[in-house]
């Protein structure tokens, strides 16, 4: 929409100015005496222009879709305005949202955090949901890298991986357990051909996933619906098969979730997931992984998060047989790790700068400058510092190797069971 409004404005400008017949200035000192408006429009065209040319260099240098589905810094900045914008007209308070989320995340009582985990999350996703798609793309996940993948190639096949745990023919009944904007639903389901169903608590994020299924045209063979994945509206034994990613994190009862999964699936059904957990050398006693663990969890809308081996005993204890388990960051063959794009670089030219000393500030900065303006919505800075402490957490986490976002746990519904 609004590069429309660019090539309009440009040329309105440009008419204007021949209406006026000083389309051509020699000087700025010529320019300088001229009315205000020929000024005005004369500007106008010089950052219209600009802009036109970097959205269409943009085209050519992310014509791959690596990283963000094919569009630039600039297009994805622009497009997360217009939604946030589109969120203030409807009311929609950012301040508001940040201050019940801090309310429930900050206090050292971890139970807190467990016993509103489902207004935690909701928050957590309004508030944050935008910037993941501007930084990440559509598919709220880490991946490695293998030799010769992009960012994206990465993030593709860690999804084609999980789907290719659950042995089902196209066309299959299937649930993606917290689908998120449904990145992975779609790409799953470009792979597979199933039925795709996925459940979300956040409004926004049903109505954003559907818009993308739609775009796409996959609106017939993937949807969202919003649902707590604690009470899963779906009929006993319907389902051929489930798959999370990085999604049950956000439960405060793993087993629960488990167990309504289970209660959906047909006998003989398998659900294949990947989970965040805390791994074997993590330490309750060190103060620096104590510190880490906080970070990750109040910057990510988590409670407490669990050792791999609680993972295991709840996907058992829901009744499930537990066929496969593994950390998936460890991995041979990886070229660039999991956490890698998300530590601090000093490049300038690369999104990791932003991670820095200097980038942190230079960002703060630009956005309390547009909060100001009355571009972004008041509440949007808080956002990014909060952003920030989730990235370190899980960089340092994923550096020192006590914490791991992608456990993969395959089960299976018994045959016979009920």
């Amino acid at each position: 929409m609004l590069l429309q409004l660019n090539v309009w404005g440009v040329g309105s400008a440009m008419g204007y100015l021949a209406y006026k017949s000083k389309l051509s200035v020699s000087s700025l000192a010529e320019l300088a005496k001229e009315p205000a408006g020929v000024r005005f429009a004369t500007g106008a065209i010089g950052v219209g222009s600009c802009l036109l040319g970097v959205r269409f260099l943009e085209s050519l240098v992310y014509s791959s879709g690596d990283v963000t589905n094919g569009t630039g810094p600039l297009t994805r900045t622009v497009a997360m305005m217009e939604r946030m914008l589109v969120q203030k007209g409807q009311k929609q308070s950012i301040n508001e949202w940040i201050d019940k989320y801090d309310a429930i995340t900050t206090p050292e009582d971890v139970n807190i955090r467990n016993t509103s985990y489902a207004l935690m999350v909701d928050s957590f996703y309004k508030l944050v949901t935008h910037f993941y798609e501007w930084g990440w793309g559509a598919s709220f996940h880490f991946a490695y890298r293998m030799q010769g993948e992009t960012f994206s190639e990465g993030i593709r096949r860690h999804e084609y991986y999980l789907a290719s745990q659950i042995p089902l023919k196209p066309g299959s009944k299937v649930v993606d357990v917290g689908c998120g904007i449904g990145g992975p639903m779609r790409n799953i389901t470009r792979f597979t051909n199933w039925d795709v169903t996925g459940v979300t608590l956040n409004h926004y994020q049903v109505e954003r996933c559907n818009e993308m299924c739609r775009e796409e045209g996959l609106q017939t063979q993937c949807r969202a619906v919003q649902m707590d994945f604690h009470k899963l509206k779906l009929a006993d034994g319907s389902l051929d098969g489930a798959f999370a990613v990085e999604a049950t994190c956000h439960s405060p009862d793993r087993k629960d979730v488990f167990r309504e999964v289970y209660r959906c699936l047909k006998p003989g059904a398998y659900f294949a997931f990947y989970e965040w957990c805390l791994t074997d050398k993590f330490n309750h006693s060190d103060t620096e992984h104590m510190f880490i663990k906080k970070m990750i969890e109040e910057g990510n809308g988590l409670p407490e998060m669990a050792h791999t081996s609680v993972i295991d005993q709840a996907v058992k204890d829901s009744g499930f047989e537990l066929i496969t388990k593994r950390d998936l960051a460890h991995d041979a063959n990886q070229m660039v790790p999991w956490y890698r794009p998300v530590e601090p670089s000093w490049n300038p030219f690369i999104q990791r700068f932003q991670f820095n000393p200097v980038g942190t500030f230079v960002t703060i900065f630009c956005l309390r400058f547009l909060e100001w303006m009355w571009v972004a919505p008041p509440g949007t800075c808080k956002i990014q510092i909060m952003l920030n402490k989730a990235l370190v957490g899980c960089s340092q986490g994923g550096e020192k190797d006590i914490f791991t976002p992608m456990y993969l746990c395959v089960c299976r519904k018994p045959d016979g069971a009920r």
